[in-house]
């Protein structure tokens, strides 16, 4: 199997070596595994593609390459410049440092190249890392996805829903906030919403008097609806989202066609 992988928190961050382990796994011995990664950390850039000027992209080493692009660009980039002679089998995209449920996935670089590898017509999985008080030691930080992280990939190829539509399917998957032996399984569920925890801003002055503004996010350890994806997570489970490209909202088409038309 030949396996793209890349990230959004850069080429040299510690979630992408977790990540490189968990594809190599996957791939086999006579498999390959290419990396293409931001030269730097690309968090928050959600699907943004750079069309509007060009990136660098360097070959760091056998079949591992930065760009100076978002995940997404990362994604085309090794599509159509780094893995020319065939295209992968499969599309990995992480393992973030920190969740990518509910509210979060709509900012996610991570995300972002997951959905360009679907948009692209191939198999794609998101891997996060949900973090907090039981995992934030750095030494415990992905003990949960690095242990997981091969299983879980592995049961979505193997048993996952796999479409061949226009926005097909691609996957979500986020680890819980707890060290690898307490981890209770994995579980299905939807994206979901954490109220009264959106991003805003921080003025602060820096010290010649500009002003400047930091985006602050909100507490991420409110509970979302059970079963949804950060409720599963803050109960100790591997949370999987089956997602698409499409952001119709398809529930409100008929009632909208029978007022408007």
């Amino acid at each position: 199997m030949r396996i793209l992988i890349t990230n959004d928190d850069g080429i040299n961050a510690p979630g992408l070596k977790v990540l490189e382990a968990i594809a190599a796994e996957i791939a086999g011995p006579t498999g390959e595994v290419w990396v293409v990664a931001p030269a730097f950390e690309q968090s928050g850039v959600a699907h943004k593609i750079s069309y509007t000027h060009p990136m660098m992209i360097a070959e760091l080493g056998p079949r591992r390459f930065a760009a100076e692009g978002s995940p997404a660009d990362c994604v085309l980039a090794g599509l159509y410049d780094v893995m020319t002679e065939a295209k992968p089998d499969l599309v990995l995209s992480g393992v973030n440092r920190g969740n990518n449920a509910a509210e979060n996935a709509l900012y996610s670089g991570t995300l972002g190249g997951a959905m360009e590898a679907a948009l692209q017509g191939l198999p794609a999985i998101a891997l996060s890392q949900y973090l907090g008080p039981l995992n934030f030691d750095e030494e415990l930080q992905f003990e949960a996805s690095a242990a997981h992280g091969a299983a879980t990939v592995r049961a979505l190829l193997d048993q996952g829903h796999w479409d061949s539509a226009d926005y097909r399917i691609f996957y979500n998957v986020n680890f819980p906030p707890v060290p690898a032996g307490k981890v209770k399984g994995l579980r299905v569920g939807p994206q979901g919403y954490r109220r009264d925890a959106s991003f805003g801003v921080e003025p602060h002055r820096s010290p010649s008097g500009r002003r400047f503004l930091w985006i602050k996010g909100g507490a991420q350890h409110l509970p979302t609806a059970p079963g949804s994806d950060a409720a599963l997570n803050l109960d100790g489970y591997i949370a999987v989202t089956p997602m698409r490209a499409d952001l119709t909202a398809h529930d409100a088409l008929d009632a909208l066609k029978a007022r408007l038309e």
